[in-house]
């Protein structure tokens, strides 16, 4: 079994030193997830300026994946563009989608290319994308204010 590949080094990393945890006190747009699956939760909080991530903060609970795939987006969208963040949010999802078959791009994705073995096990899928899907949410909403 592969499960080497499910839980490589940089997703235990992500999930015991988390980036950009805690929510924010600052303005912006506060999105919560659950995954009705297995009970991981999430809150994003992003604030947009100018078209730009200005930031992006978290809180939630769950499994490992959950916890440092948001810790990994929350740390590649900051001071990105709107376009290039849902560049990186089309790819991430795209590599979820493929079943295993993708690598990722890691000019794209960085170390986010790490959850390519995720892709294979289809209950894990929901974990990985949950605060990629209240980033997009939150996202969305900020920029309509």
């Amino acid at each position: 079994m592969e499960l080497d590949s499910l839980y490589q080094q940089v997703i235990l990393d992500h999930y015991k030193r988390p980036l950009h945890k805690g929510l924010s006190k600052n303005s912006g747009v506060q999105v919560h997830h659950i995954n009705p699956s297995c009970g991981d939760e999430v809150t994003v909080k992003v604030s947009v300026n100018d078209g730009v991530v200005a930031e992006v903060t978290w809180d939630g609970v769950g499994c490992s994946i959950s916890q440092a795939s948001v810790s990994m987006m929350s740390d590649l969208v900051t001071g990105l563009g709107i376009k290039e963040a849902n560049v990186i949010l089309d790819e991430f999802t795209a590599l979820m989608q493929s079943k295993g078959t993708s690598a990722g791009d890691p000019e794209i994705l960085d170390d986010a290319v790490a959850f390519a073995g995720v892709s294979k096990y289809p209950a894990r899928i929901k974990c990985a994308l949950l605060g990629w899907m209240a980033f997009k949410d939150a996202s969305v909403q900020a920029q309509a204010q």
